[in-house]
């Protein structure tokens, strides 16, 4: 019998490549990376119980769940706005859905999505200018704050967009698209970025 040996992969796996895209002169006015170690968990409430799925998500995670477009830290997760009664939990790593398919019994339906979605994190001074060209979105900082999430499309692929607080002057957004997708996404990306220099820094694990 053979012997098989498996090696844990990406959606980005065959094609990603840290460096520097585009524009080279000067600073990068965007860095694109991919984030691992995820779980994912959709959380959809049950008709008419969801009152009771946002107490369930306060006992698990410490926060009611978000009733609005929005993406909420909660202790070691973040809980995404994905739709009306619906909403998803991101955590590192672990026993994510167990510990939610014990939390929201009998209230809510789940959906395991860790290995169904690309995570990726797309910063720096030109990230809103990235955007505006593949999502019809306003992004601008008063429409679009930190915190805000949408669930939409860019490059007629279907994403779960949010914001999450700035760093080194610039904004920062995280991005979850369908694993089957995110090469050509990621493409998009690059080719809408390279005006500005694209920074593509190597893989790294989530963290809240």
């Amino acid at each position: 019998m053979a012997d098989l040996s498996w090696s844990e992969t990406t959606p980005l796996s065959r094609i990603y490549e840290a460096g520097r895209h585009g524009v080279k002169e000067g600073p990068a006015g965007v860095a694109l990376a991919e984030l691992t170690s995820f779980d994912l968990v959709q959380v959809m409430a049950r008709r008419g119980r969801w009152q009771a799925a946002v107490e369930a998500c306060r006992g698990l995670n410490g926060k009611d769940a978000p009733a609005r477009p929005q993406a909420l830290p909660a202790g070691e997760a973040r809980l995404i706005w994905s739709g009306a009664d619906q909403f998803l939990v991101l955590s590192r790593r672990g026993a994510g859905f167990e510990k939610a398919a014990s939390a929201f019994a009998g209230v809510a339906s789940l959906s395991e999505q860790s290995d169904a979605r690309s995570l990726l994190e797309i910063s720096g001074p030109r990230a809103r200018d990235l955007l505006a060209k593949v999502c019809s979105v306003d992004l601008h900082p008063a429409a679009f704050p930190v915190g805000a999430a949408a669930a939409t499309s860019i490059d007629h692929t279907a994403v779960n967009l949010w914001r999450e607080d700035d760093a080194d002057g610039g904004p920062v957004f995280h991005l979850l698209v369908f694993a089957t997708f995110a090469e050509s996404l990621w493409h998009t990306l690059l080719d809408s970025g390279a005006e500005y220099g694209v920074s593509i820094d190597a893989r790294r694990a989530w963290q809240p």
